[in-house]
Protein backbone atom coordinates (compact mmCIF):
# COMPACT_ATOMS: atom_id res chain seq x y z
CA UNK A 1 0.00 0.00 0.00
CA UNK A 2 2.84 2.42 0.88
CA UNK A 3 4.58 1.69 -2.44
CA UNK A 4 1.49 2.72 -4.40
CA UNK A 5 1.25 5.93 -2.38
CA UNK A 6 4.71 7.04 -3.63
CA UNK A 7 4.51 5.60 -7.13
CA UNK A 8 1.45 7.51 -8.29
CA UNK A 9 2.93 11.05 -7.80
CA UNK A 10 6.21 10.02 -9.52
CA UNK A 11 4.36 8.77 -12.59
CA UNK A 12 2.36 12.02 -12.79
CA UNK A 13 5.52 14.18 -12.61
CA UNK A 14 7.18 12.16 -15.38
CA UNK A 15 4.16 12.65 -17.59
CA UNK A 16 4.22 16.41 -17.06
CA UNK A 17 7.99 16.68 -17.83
CA UNK A 18 7.58 14.70 -21.00
CA UNK A 19 4.69 16.85 -22.18
CA UNK A 20 6.60 20.12 -21.50
CA UNK A 21 9.62 18.88 -23.49
CA UNK A 22 7.37 17.98 -26.39
CA UNK A 23 5.69 21.42 -26.35
CA UNK A 24 9.06 23.25 -26.36
CA UNK A 25 10.30 21.17 -29.31
CA UNK A 26 7.15 21.84 -31.27
CA UNK A 27 7.41 25.61 -30.63
CA UNK A 28 11.12 25.62 -31.61
CA UNK A 29 10.28 23.95 -34.91
CA UNK A 30 7.54 26.45 -35.68
CA UNK A 31 9.82 29.42 -34.84
CA UNK A 32 12.61 28.06 -37.05
CA UNK A 33 10.25 27.63 -39.94
CA UNK A 34 8.80 31.12 -39.48
CA UNK A 35 12.10 33.00 -39.19
CA UNK A 36 14.02 30.93 -41.66
CA UNK A 37 11.60 31.45 -44.49
CA UNK A 38 12.35 27.88 -45.51
CA UNK A 39 16.03 28.06 -44.41
CA UNK A 40 16.38 26.44 -40.98
CA UNK A 41 18.20 28.74 -38.48
CA UNK A 42 18.25 31.85 -40.75
CA UNK A 43 16.80 35.12 -39.43
CA UNK A 44 14.58 37.25 -41.64
CA UNK A 45 16.02 40.79 -41.81
CA UNK A 46 15.68 44.00 -43.75
CA UNK A 47 18.76 45.77 -45.08
CA UNK A 48 19.67 49.19 -46.46
CA UNK A 49 22.68 50.52 -48.34
CA UNK A 50 25.47 52.60 -46.84
CA UNK A 51 25.51 55.90 -48.72
CA UNK A 52 27.75 58.95 -49.06
CA UNK A 53 26.46 62.52 -49.21
CA UNK A 54 25.59 65.71 -47.34
CA UNK A 55 24.06 65.46 -43.88
CA UNK A 56 22.66 67.98 -41.40
CA UNK A 57 22.08 67.54 -37.71
CA UNK A 58 18.89 69.39 -36.87
CA UNK A 59 16.94 69.95 -33.71
CA UNK A 60 13.24 70.68 -33.44
CA UNK A 61 12.51 72.90 -30.45
CA UNK A 62 9.32 74.52 -29.20
CA UNK A 63 8.71 77.82 -27.52
CA UNK A 64 6.48 80.87 -27.23
CA UNK A 65 6.98 84.21 -28.92
CA UNK A 66 7.72 87.08 -26.57
CA UNK A 67 8.07 90.83 -27.10
CA UNK A 68 11.64 92.09 -27.20
CA UNK A 69 10.84 94.95 -24.82
CA UNK A 70 7.95 96.01 -22.62
CA UNK A 71 7.56 99.49 -21.20
CA UNK A 72 5.11 100.34 -18.41
CA UNK A 73 4.00 103.96 -18.87
CA UNK A 74 3.36 105.76 -15.56
CA UNK A 75 3.07 109.43 -14.49
CA UNK A 76 5.74 111.05 -12.33
CA UNK A 77 3.12 113.04 -10.41
CA UNK A 78 -0.29 112.13 -9.03
CA UNK A 79 -3.62 113.64 -10.01
CA UNK A 80 -6.83 113.11 -11.91
CA UNK A 81 -6.38 111.49 -15.30
CA UNK A 82 -7.96 113.76 -17.91
CA UNK A 83 -7.53 111.41 -20.86
CA UNK A 84 -5.43 108.71 -22.47
CA UNK A 85 -4.83 109.48 -26.12
CA UNK A 86 -4.18 105.89 -27.29
CA UNK A 87 -5.88 102.55 -26.82
CA UNK A 88 -5.17 98.83 -27.02
CA UNK A 89 -3.38 97.87 -30.24
CA UNK A 90 -2.56 101.44 -31.27
CA UNK A 91 0.97 102.17 -32.54
CA UNK A 92 3.01 104.75 -30.63
CA UNK A 93 6.21 106.52 -31.60
CA UNK A 94 9.18 107.41 -29.43
CA UNK A 95 8.46 110.58 -27.40
CA UNK A 96 4.70 110.61 -28.12
CA UNK A 97 2.35 112.07 -25.46
CA UNK A 98 -0.07 109.27 -24.55
CA UNK A 99 -1.89 110.66 -21.48
CA UNK A 100 -2.71 113.98 -19.79
CA UNK A 101 -3.41 114.74 -16.12
CA UNK A 102 -5.42 117.60 -14.66
CA UNK A 103 -2.82 120.40 -14.29
CA UNK A 104 -4.87 123.14 -12.56
CA UNK A 105 -3.12 122.84 -9.21
CA UNK A 106 0.31 122.73 -10.80
CA UNK A 107 -0.58 125.72 -12.98
CA UNK A 108 -1.31 127.68 -9.81
CA UNK A 109 1.98 126.52 -8.31
CA UNK A 110 3.76 127.71 -11.42
CA UNK A 111 2.07 131.13 -11.19
CA UNK A 112 3.07 131.39 -7.52
CA UNK A 113 6.66 130.55 -8.41
CA UNK A 114 6.67 133.27 -11.10
CA UNK A 115 5.39 135.80 -8.54
CA UNK A 116 8.05 134.78 -6.02
CA UNK A 117 10.70 135.24 -8.66
CA UNK A 118 9.42 138.70 -9.49
CA UNK A 119 9.56 139.70 -5.80
CA UNK A 120 13.10 138.34 -5.46
CA UNK A 121 14.22 140.23 -8.54
CA UNK A 122 12.71 143.46 -7.18
CA UNK A 123 14.57 142.97 -3.91
CA UNK A 124 17.72 142.43 -5.90
CA UNK A 125 17.21 145.74 -7.71
CA UNK A 126 16.64 147.52 -4.39
CA UNK A 127 19.75 145.96 -2.91
CA UNK A 128 21.79 146.98 -5.94
CA UNK A 129 20.58 150.58 -5.61
CA UNK A 130 21.34 150.62 -1.89
CA UNK A 131 24.82 149.36 -2.62
CA UNK A 132 25.42 152.16 -5.13
CA UNK A 133 24.37 154.78 -2.57
CA UNK A 134 26.54 153.20 0.14
CA UNK A 135 29.52 153.14 -2.23
CA UNK A 136 29.13 156.86 -3.09
CA UNK A 137 28.82 157.78 0.61
CA UNK A 138 31.98 155.86 1.40
CA UNK A 139 33.88 157.69 -1.33
CA UNK A 140 32.62 161.09 -0.12
CA UNK A 141 33.39 160.45 3.56
CA UNK A 142 36.79 159.00 2.72
CA UNK A 143 37.66 162.20 0.81
CA UNK A 144 36.51 164.39 3.68
CA UNK A 145 38.54 162.35 6.13
CA UNK A 146 41.70 162.85 4.08
CA UNK A 147 41.07 166.58 4.17
CA UNK A 148 40.53 166.40 7.94
CA UNK A 149 36.90 167.47 7.80
CA UNK A 150 35.26 164.10 8.70
CA UNK A 151 36.14 162.08 11.76
CA UNK A 152 37.44 158.54 11.86
CA UNK A 153 34.18 157.41 13.42
CA UNK A 154 32.16 158.79 10.51
CA UNK A 155 34.41 156.92 8.11
CA UNK A 156 33.96 153.65 10.01
CA UNK A 157 30.17 154.09 10.05
CA UNK A 158 30.12 154.65 6.31
CA UNK A 159 32.28 151.61 5.70
CA UNK A 160 29.92 149.45 7.78
CA UNK A 161 26.95 150.65 5.75
CA UNK A 162 28.80 149.72 2.57
CA UNK A 163 29.49 146.20 3.87
CA UNK A 164 25.85 145.83 4.89
CA UNK A 165 24.75 146.83 1.39
CA UNK A 166 27.14 144.25 -0.13
CA UNK A 167 25.62 141.53 2.05
CA UNK A 168 22.09 142.53 1.13
CA UNK A 169 22.96 142.32 -2.58
CA UNK A 170 24.37 138.82 -2.06
CA UNK A 171 21.23 137.73 -0.16
CA UNK A 172 18.98 139.18 -2.85
CA UNK A 173 20.93 137.40 -5.56
CA UNK A 174 20.56 134.10 -3.72
CA UNK A 175 16.81 134.67 -3.39
CA UNK A 176 16.58 135.26 -7.12
CA UNK A 177 18.46 132.02 -7.79
CA UNK A 178 16.18 130.11 -5.42
CA UNK A 179 13.06 131.60 -6.98
CA UNK A 180 14.25 130.66 -10.45
CA UNK A 181 14.86 127.08 -9.30
CA UNK A 182 11.39 126.95 -7.73
CA UNK A 183 9.85 128.22 -10.95
CA UNK A 184 11.76 125.67 -12.99
CA UNK A 185 10.60 122.91 -10.64
CA UNK A 186 7.00 124.06 -10.98
CA UNK A 187 7.32 124.09 -14.77
CA UNK A 188 8.80 120.58 -14.74
CA UNK A 189 6.04 119.25 -12.48
CA UNK A 190 3.44 120.84 -14.72
CA UNK A 191 5.14 119.21 -17.70
CA UNK A 192 4.81 115.84 -15.97
CA UNK A 193 1.05 116.10 -16.41
CA UNK A 194 1.68 115.34 -20.10
CA UNK A 195 2.79 111.70 -19.96
CA UNK A 196 4.96 110.54 -22.86
CA UNK A 197 6.43 107.19 -23.81
CA UNK A 198 10.11 106.89 -24.62
CA UNK A 199 12.86 104.32 -25.09
CA UNK A 200 16.53 104.44 -25.98
CA UNK A 201 17.03 101.92 -28.78
CA UNK A 202 15.23 99.84 -31.36
CA UNK A 203 12.56 100.87 -33.89
CA UNK A 204 10.82 104.24 -33.63
CA UNK A 205 7.40 102.61 -33.29
CA UNK A 206 5.87 100.17 -30.81
CA UNK A 207 2.37 99.00 -29.93
CA UNK A 208 0.07 99.42 -26.92
CA UNK A 209 -0.31 95.98 -25.34
CA UNK A 210 -2.55 96.90 -22.37
CA UNK A 211 -4.47 99.81 -20.91
CA UNK A 212 -4.70 99.75 -17.12
CA UNK A 213 -6.93 102.75 -16.18
CA UNK A 214 -9.79 104.80 -17.59
CA UNK A 215 -10.22 108.54 -18.05
CA UNK A 216 -11.18 110.42 -14.90
CA UNK A 217 -9.39 108.04 -12.53
CA UNK A 218 -7.36 109.48 -9.66
CA UNK A 219 -3.86 108.08 -10.04
CA UNK A 220 -0.82 108.23 -7.84
CA UNK A 221 2.71 108.87 -8.99
CA UNK A 222 4.20 105.82 -10.75
CA UNK A 223 0.78 104.13 -11.16
CA UNK A 224 0.73 102.05 -14.41
CA UNK A 225 -1.31 103.62 -17.18
CA UNK A 226 -0.28 101.62 -20.26
CA UNK A 227 1.98 98.77 -21.33
CA UNK A 228 3.85 99.26 -24.60
CA UNK A 229 5.72 96.44 -26.36
CA UNK A 230 8.04 96.10 -29.32
CA UNK A 231 6.93 93.66 -32.02
CA UNK A 232 9.95 93.75 -34.31
CA UNK A 233 11.93 91.69 -33.68
CA UNK A 234 10.30 89.10 -31.42
CA UNK A 235 12.03 86.68 -29.06
CA UNK A 236 11.60 82.93 -28.61
CA UNK A 237 12.99 81.38 -25.43
CA UNK A 238 13.94 77.70 -25.73
CA UNK A 239 15.85 75.33 -23.46
CA UNK A 240 18.56 72.97 -24.71
CA UNK A 241 20.41 70.05 -23.17
CA UNK A 242 24.14 69.69 -22.65
CA UNK A 243 24.32 67.53 -25.78
CA UNK A 244 23.21 70.41 -28.02
CA UNK A 245 24.55 73.35 -26.02
CA UNK A 246 28.09 73.16 -27.38
CA UNK A 247 26.88 73.28 -31.00
CA UNK A 248 25.03 76.57 -30.62
CA UNK A 249 26.54 79.99 -31.26
CA UNK A 250 25.31 83.58 -31.35
CA UNK A 251 23.97 84.67 -34.79
CA UNK A 252 23.39 81.04 -35.82
CA UNK A 253 20.41 81.01 -38.25
CA UNK A 254 17.11 79.36 -37.33
CA UNK A 255 13.69 78.90 -38.92
CA UNK A 256 10.35 78.69 -37.15
CA UNK A 257 6.77 77.70 -37.93
CA UNK A 258 3.51 78.51 -36.22
CA UNK A 259 -0.01 77.13 -36.55
CA UNK A 260 -1.26 80.67 -37.15
CA UNK A 261 0.46 80.65 -40.57
CA UNK A 262 0.49 77.03 -41.78
CA UNK A 263 2.97 76.17 -44.49
CA UNK A 264 5.10 79.28 -43.92
CA UNK A 265 8.56 79.55 -42.39
CA UNK A 266 10.06 82.61 -40.71
CA UNK A 267 13.80 83.16 -40.36
CA UNK A 268 15.72 84.33 -37.33
CA UNK A 269 18.95 83.81 -35.42
CA UNK A 270 20.35 82.86 -32.03
CA UNK A 271 20.55 86.11 -30.04
CA UNK A 272 21.69 85.10 -26.54
CA UNK A 273 22.90 81.91 -24.84
CA UNK A 274 22.72 81.52 -21.06
CA UNK A 275 26.11 80.79 -19.47
CA UNK A 276 24.61 78.45 -16.84
CA UNK A 277 22.31 75.42 -16.70
CA UNK A 278 19.23 75.17 -14.51
CA UNK A 279 19.83 72.79 -11.60
CA UNK A 280 16.42 71.15 -11.86
CA UNK A 281 16.22 70.50 -15.60
CA UNK A 282 19.93 70.48 -16.54
CA UNK A 283 19.03 72.69 -19.47
CA UNK A 284 20.20 76.13 -20.55
CA UNK A 285 18.02 79.00 -21.78
CA UNK A 286 18.65 80.18 -25.33
CA UNK A 287 16.94 83.27 -26.75
CA UNK A 288 16.22 83.44 -30.46
CA UNK A 289 15.21 86.56 -32.38
CA UNK A 290 12.97 86.60 -35.44
CA UNK A 291 12.30 89.62 -37.65
CA UNK A 292 8.67 90.71 -37.79
CA UNK A 293 8.50 93.79 -40.05
CA UNK A 294 4.90 93.18 -41.14
CA UNK A 295 3.63 92.33 -37.64
CA UNK A 296 2.17 88.98 -38.65
CA UNK A 297 3.74 87.26 -35.68
CA UNK A 298 2.43 88.12 -32.24
CA UNK A 299 3.68 87.59 -28.68
CA UNK A 300 2.14 84.49 -27.12
CA UNK A 301 2.07 82.40 -30.30
CA UNK A 302 3.37 78.84 -29.90
CA UNK A 303 6.11 78.07 -32.43
CA UNK A 304 8.22 75.16 -33.65
CA UNK A 305 11.86 76.08 -34.13
CA UNK A 306 14.38 74.28 -36.33
CA UNK A 307 18.08 74.85 -35.86
CA UNK A 308 20.94 73.19 -37.75
CA UNK A 309 23.57 72.14 -35.20
CA UNK A 310 26.09 70.60 -37.61
CA UNK A 311 26.61 70.11 -41.36
CA UNK A 312 28.68 67.59 -43.30
CA UNK A 313 29.20 67.92 -47.05
CA UNK A 314 30.60 64.42 -47.64
CA UNK A 315 29.55 61.90 -45.00
CA UNK A 316 29.19 58.10 -44.96
CA UNK A 317 25.75 57.46 -43.54
CA UNK A 318 23.54 54.57 -42.48
CA UNK A 319 19.91 54.52 -41.34
CA UNK A 320 19.59 55.42 -37.69
CA UNK A 321 17.91 52.11 -36.84
CA UNK A 322 20.93 50.18 -38.18
CA UNK A 323 23.14 51.31 -35.29
CA UNK A 324 23.04 49.04 -32.22
CA UNK A 325 24.83 49.13 -28.87
CA UNK A 326 27.71 46.69 -28.46
CA UNK A 327 30.44 46.41 -25.79
CA UNK A 328 29.98 49.99 -24.52
CA UNK A 329 30.10 51.24 -28.09
CA UNK A 330 28.15 51.16 -31.34
CA UNK A 331 28.09 48.69 -34.20
CA UNK A 332 26.18 47.65 -37.29
CA UNK A 333 25.50 44.24 -38.83
CA UNK A 334 26.99 44.25 -42.34
CA UNK A 335 25.63 41.79 -44.92
CA UNK A 336 28.40 39.55 -46.29
CA UNK A 337 29.11 39.23 -50.01
CA UNK A 338 27.32 35.87 -50.11
CA UNK A 339 24.13 37.58 -48.97
CA UNK A 340 23.49 34.86 -46.40
CA UNK A 341 25.50 35.87 -43.34
CA UNK A 342 26.28 39.03 -41.42
CA UNK A 343 29.29 40.29 -39.52
CA UNK A 344 29.22 42.61 -36.53
CA UNK A 345 31.16 45.78 -37.43
CA UNK A 346 32.01 48.36 -34.72
CA UNK A 347 31.42 51.94 -35.89
CA UNK A 348 31.84 55.46 -34.57
CA UNK A 349 28.59 57.44 -34.98
CA UNK A 350 28.63 61.19 -35.59
CA UNK A 351 26.15 63.70 -36.93
CA UNK A 352 22.55 62.47 -36.69
CA UNK A 353 19.68 64.08 -38.61
CA UNK A 354 17.02 61.88 -37.03
CA UNK A 355 16.85 59.49 -39.97
CA UNK A 356 20.46 58.80 -40.94
CA UNK A 357 23.68 58.80 -38.96
CA UNK A 358 27.20 59.60 -40.12
CA UNK A 359 29.51 56.70 -39.17
CA UNK A 360 33.13 55.66 -39.45
CA UNK A 361 33.99 51.98 -39.96
CA UNK A 362 31.94 50.95 -43.00
CA UNK A 363 32.32 51.62 -46.70
CA UNK A 364 29.75 53.15 -49.07
CA UNK A 365 27.82 50.54 -51.02
CA UNK A 366 27.77 47.97 -48.23
CA UNK A 367 24.43 46.81 -46.91
CA UNK A 368 23.53 46.94 -43.22
CA UNK A 369 20.69 45.33 -41.30
CA UNK A 370 17.94 47.76 -40.32
CA UNK A 371 15.38 45.31 -38.89
CA UNK A 372 15.88 42.06 -36.99
CA UNK A 373 19.21 42.92 -35.28
CA UNK A 374 17.99 41.74 -31.88
CA UNK A 375 18.06 38.13 -33.15
CA UNK A 376 21.55 38.34 -34.72
CA UNK A 377 25.11 37.63 -33.69
CA UNK A 378 28.41 37.82 -35.53
CA UNK A 379 28.30 35.33 -38.41
CA UNK A 380 24.56 34.63 -38.12
CA UNK A 381 22.61 33.24 -41.07
CA UNK A 382 20.05 35.65 -42.51
CA UNK A 383 17.45 35.77 -45.20
CA UNK A 384 16.50 39.17 -46.66
CA UNK A 385 12.80 39.80 -46.28
CA UNK A 386 10.92 41.30 -49.20
CA UNK A 387 9.30 44.62 -48.29
CA UNK A 388 6.32 46.18 -49.98
CA UNK A 389 8.65 48.56 -51.82
CA UNK A 390 10.79 45.69 -53.16
CA UNK A 391 7.86 43.54 -54.29
CA UNK A 392 7.41 43.37 -58.08
CA UNK A 393 4.45 45.21 -59.56
CA UNK A 394 1.51 42.95 -60.50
Amino acid sequence: MSVLRWAIPLLAAAALLGGGWALREAHRGEAGAATGGGTRGAVAVEVAEVTRGALEQRRELTGTLEATAEIVVAPKVGGRLDRITVDLGDPVTRGQVVAELDDEELTQAQAQAKADLAVAQARKVAADNALKIASRNLERVDGLRRRGIASEQELDTTRAAKLQADAEVAVAASEVTRAKAALRGAEVRKGYTRVSVDWTDGPQQRVVAARHVDDGTMVAANSPLLSVVGLDPLVVAVHVTEQDYGRLRVDQPITLRTDAHPGEEFSGHVARIAPVFARESRQARVELEVDNPDGRLRPGMFVHVRVVLAQLEDAITVPREAVVSHDDGSAVFVLADDGQTVRLQPVTPGVDDGERVAVEGVAPGARVVTLGQQLLHDGALVVIATTAEDAPAP
